[in-house]
């Protein structure tokens, strides 16, 4: 096998749970291949690099193998190398994430009247 669809690999390779939703990254510009927008059956080869966007984490990967199976998590991270800078940023951006969530978030909205009665009975301990 020498050349694999963009699609197909990205779920193999674990990015995506589907290949519709790896169809669905790339034609909305969140993947691109060697610095340029693709359309999903695009076909990739080994040594191209793909930038890839999903919610607020960013990977560039090398492609080392193909493969147009989904396997074991194990097996897919060995179908790309990713660059050190990569890493690093999506590391400092999951301790930034963890850094927020200790400090507590705002709740989503007010408390209701029953709700607010619950809470100062529980502070006045009544």
């Amino acid at each position: 096998m020498d050349t694999v669809r963009i699609d197909k690999w990205l779920w193999a390779a674990r990015f995506f749970k589907t290949r519709s939703l790896a169809s669905q990254a790339i034609s909305g510009g969140h993947v691109t291949l060697n610095g340029n927008r693709v359309k999903p059956a695009r076909t990739v080869q080994v040594g191209d690099r793909i930038f890839i966007r999903r919610d607020e984490f960013e990977w560039t990967v090398r492609i080392l193998e193909l493969s147009e199976r989904r396997g074991p998590a194990a097996v897919a991270r060995t179908l790309y190398e990713e660059t050190a800078e990569s890493v690093a940023r999506r590391e400092q951006l999951a301790l930034q994430q963890r850094i927020l969530r200790l400090q507590g978030q705002p709740p989503q909205r007010r408390p209701e009247k029953h709700e607010r009665r619950k809470i100062r009975r529980f502070i006045k301990k009544e």
